[in-house]
């Protein structure tokens, strides 16, 4: 058994950390604190050809898998980005090329796969509805044929970087959730140009205010009458299942790598206070109080990532990874979450200084515990459907 990274994966940490030595923490302080993208770093990662990586290789991409982009995730996050990286390579990369790549049709893939490869276009996903929340199989948006076309009707909410995205995934009811037997049938996915249903009128965005992650906004979306071709169809009319689970499982390892990274900055910011800062005559890292809470978020680091890499690579291998997509979301958002708490205790009254990056780093490793799925629902999935237990509903 081979723990090792392939030479591809080593190959993408080198280069999108040889990007990322470029950008310090005060960079990142800074993209949050103004609420902007990261554009010196997106178009670094687009000119050296990383944002291309999921893109097979006649369409002018690296032809690699979801563990390369993991890998990508995780070096940018560990950078000083943290959480609020994995919009890098979840939106576009994830959601865009690596869907299309396994679902698009010939015409979709010829059209939209180069240019993601480039980073000319850019994607963004939306499934979640106020009504449905983390229950994606109760969806309301509706689509009906007409024609040749579809008609979209529905509302989607947390729905991130719809202001800078090309063409949106739409997941849609072309079923209603009552009719539906077994539940999963019936659902269908849309590729949606988004500035031209901006300028129709027919799809409207409202950003919600957020506590962190401020890099990416996310929307409130309504759909009104939305009338697009039958050709952009992602997949299967009825049968978008299959495509939806090809995104939520690559998202949940994406979001899973961005928190390792998160946690590896939380953990090395600690570490250099705990080593710098003296008190009573000595660092206060000397203290077992301060230094055992930081060895143990090092342990827990470690045993994430190997789980997160095992999910990769079986999505990449076309194996089953459900449940180490799941155990890795899991596993690296408990330990981002325990790696920025105890980088705030670690710097006690200093942590509430914006001088430092704990704050942010805090904010970012909270939202992993409930978003884009919740720390419970995780376990009732191990639960239920890996151990087998009665289900409670």
């Amino acid at each position: 058994m081979d723990f090792t990274l392939t030479e591809s994966a080593l190959a993408v940490q080198r280069g999108v950390g040889d990007i990322c030595s470029r950008y310090d923490l005060d960079y990142w302080q800074r993209c949050e604190a103004d609420k902007r993208w990261p554009e010196e770093v997106w178009a670094d990662l687009a000119k050296g050809g990383w944002l291309g990586l999921a893109v097979p290789e006649e369409y002018g991409g690296g032809g690699q898998g979801l563990l390369e982009l993991a890998v990508a995730t995780e070096t940018l996050s560990a950078s000083g980005a943290a959480g609020g990286s994995a919009f890098t390579y979840v939106l576009t990369p994830g959601f865009g090329a690596l869907t299309l790549a396994r679902h698009g049709s010939a015409e979709q893939r010829a059209e939209l796969l180069p240019r993601l490869a480039t980073g000319e276009v850019e994607t963004c996903f939306a499934l979640t509805e106020p009504d449905a929340g983390s229950n994606s199989l109760a969806i309301s948006t509706s689509a009906r044929r007409d024609g040749d076309e579809f008609v979209i009707n529905g509302q989607k909410i947390w729905i991130t970087g719809v202001q800078r995205a090309t063409w949106m995934l739409l997941v849609t009811r072309t079923i209603p959730a009552a009719e539906a037997k077994p539940r999963t049938n019936g659902l269908t996915v849309f590729l949606v140009n988004v500035p031209d249903a901006v300028a129709a009128g027919r799809l409207t965005y409202q950003p919600i205010p957020k506590m962190g992650a401020n890099t990416t906004p996310s929307n409130m979306v309504f759909v009104d009458d939305l009338r697009v071709p039958a050709s952009s169809v992602v997949g299967q009319v009825d049968q978008g299942a299959a495509v939806l689970w090809d995104i939520l499982n690559p998202e949940r390892v994406l979001l899973a790598a961005s928190a390792l990274g998160g946690a590896e900055v939380a953990l090395r910011v600690a570490v250099a206070y705990a080593k710098e800062r003296e008190v009573f005559g000595r660092p206060i890292g000397a203290n077992q109080a301060v230094a055992f809470p930081l060895a143990q978020v090092k342990a827990k680091i470690e045993l994430a990532r190997l789980m997160l890499y095992k999910a990769a690579w079986s999505f990449d291998q076309r194996l089953p990874c459900a449940m180490e997509a799941n155990i890795a979301k899991l596993t690296a958002s408990q330990a981002a979450w325990e790696a920025a708490d105890a980088a705030f205790q670690t710097h006690g009254g200093m942590a509430y200084s914006l001088e430092y990056p704990v704050a942010r780093l805090l904010t970012d490793a909270r939202i992993g515990k409930v978003a884009p799925v919740t720390e419970e629902l995780l376990l009732n999935y191990l639960a239920t459907q890996v151990l087998g237990l009665p289900r409670s509903f």
